[in-house]
C-alpha cells in the first residue's frame, strides 16, 4: 500500500507523461508495493486534475473483457477508466498522431445509459433496461507508461482510455442479438482484426454490469447520458501516421479515424 504522498507523486507523473507524450517508467517498478486499491486511488487524482482543469466526465471504459484482449496484455481480469469531454470525437476525424504517446485502435460497442444503472447484483437485463441506444465506436487507447505493464500501471492509467469515435447506425438494446455484432477492423484497406461482441464476457452487456457493480462498491453509479465502451472484442491495432483505421459493423455501419 502506497502513501497518500507517492500517490499523488504518481498521479502527478502520469499527468506529465500525457502532457509531453513520453511514457514513464512502470509505476510497479517505481513501488513495487502498489495495490489495485493504490492504482484506482492514483487514477482517482488525475481525474479530480483534469475535471478541476475544466475537463467533463461522460462515462467509462471496460477494458480487458475479452480473451483476446487479456492475452494481448497478459492479464487475466476486467479494468475500467473515465471518459472526458475532449476524449470524443466525430466520425471521420482527422487526428494528430502527435497527440499521443503510442496510439492503438479497437473495435467496440458503446452503450448510452437512458437510466442510472447501480447496486449490487446488476445483470444482464438490468443493462439492457436501462441503455437507451447501442452504437458502433473505436477507441483510441494510449499508454503513458512504458512495456510491458501489469494491471497495476494500466489502472492507474485511466485504462489507458484516450479517444473514441462512435458512427454508423444506433440501435435499441433489443433490436438485435448484440452477441452476434460482428466488426472486421481495417488499417488501409487491408484487414488487421475481426471478432463477435460475443467476445466481451458472452454479452457485451455483461461489461457494463461488471462495471456498475464493481462501482457499488464506492458508492458511484452510472448516469443516464453517458457512454459506457464495453470493450474491446478484438486485439488492438496499431496506428501509425498517416493510417486510416476503418471499423466496419456490418448492417450497424462504419467508422473511420485517422492519424495525420
Amino acid at each position: 500500500m502506497l502513501s497518500e504522498s507517492d500517490r499523488k507523486k504518481a498521479a502527478q507523473l502520469l499527468i506529465t507523461a500525457e502532457a509531453e507524450r513520453k511514457p514513464i517508467l512502470q509505476l510497479s517498478k517505481t513501488w513495487p508495493d502498489i495495490t489495485i486499491e493504490d492504482a484506482y486511488a492514483i487514477q482517482g487524482e488525475v481525474v479530480k486534475h483534469k475535471v478541476a482543469a475544466g475537463a467533463k466526465i461522460i462515462g467509462h471504459k471496460i477494458g480487458l473483457t475479452s480473451k483476446a484482449m487479456q492475452q494481448s496484455s497478459q492479464i487475466n481480469e476486467p479494468d475500467y477508466g473515465h471518459l472526458f469531454d475532449y476524449m470524443m470525437l466525430p466520425d471521420g476525424a482527422k487526428v494528430p498522431h502527435a497527440n499521443y504517446c503510442v496510439p492503438r485502435v479497437e473495435v467496440e460497442l458503446a452503450f448510452v445509459l437512458g437510466k442510472p444503472l447501480k447496486g449490487s447484483g446488476v445483470g444482464l437485463i438490468d443493462v439492457l433496461r436501462a441503455t437507451e441506444y447501442v452504437v458502433p465506436s473505436i477507441e483510441i487507447i494510449d499508454a503513458r507508461v512504458e512495456n510491458p505493464r501489469k494491471i497495476f500501471d494500466t489502472v492507474a492509467d485511466n485504462a489507458a482510455a484516450a479517444g473514441i469515435v462512435t458512427g454508423g447506425r444506433p440501435v435499441g438494446p433489443t433490436e438485435i442479438d448484440l452477441r452476434w455484432a460482428g466488426g472486421i477492423m481495417y488499417r488501409n484497406s487491408e484487414i488487421e482484426e475481426t471478432g463477435l461482441a460475443a467476445g466481451v464476457l458472452g454479452h457485451p452487456a455483461m461489461g457494463i454490469a461488471w462495471l456498475a457493480n464493481t462501482l457499488d462498491k464506492f458508492g458511484v453509479r452510472l448516469e443516464p447520458g453517458h457512454i459506457v465502451l464495453s470493450g474491446s472484442f478484438t486485439r488492438p491495432v496499431w496506428a501509425n501516421k498517416g493510417d486510416t483505421l476503418h471499423a466496419d459493423f456490418g448492417p450497424l455501419g462504419s467508422v473511420k479515424v485517422q492519424f495525420v
